[in-house]
């Protein structure tokens, strides 16, 4: 994807006032919502970005929450260059399958979260259970710009909810920050949940008498945990410095949620660091039962082999050409060796019963 061109800086000057320059691709497109917040509350209306930033800075109050999805460079372009965002954050924010992380710009914060949704499949019939996607957050004093990637990473209703307690809103752009993080952990729990049962069905069918182990399936299962993993925990340093650095530009009340928050991923990290160690361990035992399957199904040919080895004995000793032979001209030398074959044949097959082999 080409680079994004070096965007001016408008520090210190009235954002408002500064006209937008033509975009060839409508911006419209990739903005979900966009509202403004004064007291806790959506204002009535619709409002372009530049226009919602514009009636903030009248009021000197409130904030502007703008959603995108999947933004192009230019789109992302001109929302930049309204809220003053930074390049490099701007070339993050247009590319997807970002690593988690935190940067301050001044007096914005950059947040990238990776989200995870379970895939409904078949034990044994599909090769990803795990899907990902990304949330990118910026904040500043006067505004929320979220940008997401992937069909899963909705965030409709985390604004719903919000709307429906203003006095969270009343905290600023920093509520809407926590919302996003707080909601992208749950879902992390949802998941992990589900891997959880997965991974429980796939230790049951290990361990269960006379099934077909596939080792293929439990590697499958730990790649997509590894993926899962990567996703999930790379958000613990970000979310540790959002609830004990002081000298972000959060509110004290938010740091405190953001804790809580990080708590919840601490665990969910745990968790999944315990399903990697359980599958290796699946792993082990599987190839064990297989060693164990494998040695009994030679003990049985093995068997066999000796029973047939009798007859083919008996046979090849009487197929010689020798003219003397005991019982050779007896009419009744068949019917005896025959018979003795049979009760050879018959008293190792009763011993090899005995003792497991068939």
């Amino acid at each position: 994807m080409p680079s994004i061109p070096p965007l001016p800086s408008f520090r210190g000057q009235t954002r408002a006032a500064t006209p937008l320059p033509h975009i060839p691709v409508p911006t419209a497109r990739a903005v979900i919502d966009c509202a403004v917040y004064v007291d806790g509350r959506r204002l009535p209306g619709r409002f372009s970005h530049s226009d919602a930033l514009a009636d903030v800075n009248n009021r000197g109050n409130g904030f502007v929450w703008v959603g995108l999805h999947q933004p192009d460079e230019y789109q992302m372009a001109d929302v930049a260059k309204v809220f003053d965002l930074h390049p490099l954050a701007v070339e993050d924010a247009v590319k997807a399958h970002q690593r988690p992380k935190l940067e301050r710009y001044d007096d914005t914060l950059f947040l990238v979260l990776r989200t995870v949704s379970y895939v409904e499949h078949e034990m044994h019939s599909v090769s990803e259970i795990v899907e990902t996607g990304d949330i990118m957050v910026f904040t500043g004093p006067e505004f929320v710009v979220t940008v997401r990637h992937g069909e899963h990473t909705g965030l409709a209703g985390v604004r719903k909810e919000l709307e429906n307690h203003p006095e969270q809103l009343m905290l600023g752009p920093g509520a809407v920050l926590h919302a996003v993080a707080d909601h992208v952990v749950d879902s992390y729990i949802d998941v992990v949940q589900a891997v959880e049962n997965d991974i429980d069905e796939m230790e049951e069918e290990v361990f269960t008498p006379r099934n077909t182990v596939t080792i293929e399936s439990i590697y499958q299962l730990k790649r997509e945990v590894v993926e899962l993993r990567r996703a999930v925990n790379p958000l613990q340093v970000p979310l540790q410095l959002l609830g004990h650095k002081p000298d972000l530009p959060l509110p004290k009340e938010i740091r405190r949620y953001l804790r809580d928050v990080a708590d919840h991923h601490t665990a969910v990290a745990e968790r999944i660091t315990d399903f990697d160690e359980s599958l290796s361990e699946l792993v082990s035992a599987a190839l064990a039962k297989i060693s164990v399957q494998q040695n009994t199904d030679m003990r049985k040919i093995s068997a066999w082999v000796a029973i047939a080895a009798v007859p083919t004995m008996v046979a090849g000793i009487y197929g010689m050409n020798f003219t003397h032979m005991p019982a050779l001209e007896a009419n009744w030398g068949f019917w005896v060796v025959l018979v003795v074959t049979l009760g050879i044949c018959v008293g190792l097959f009763v011993n090899f019963h005995r003792n497991d082999w068939l």
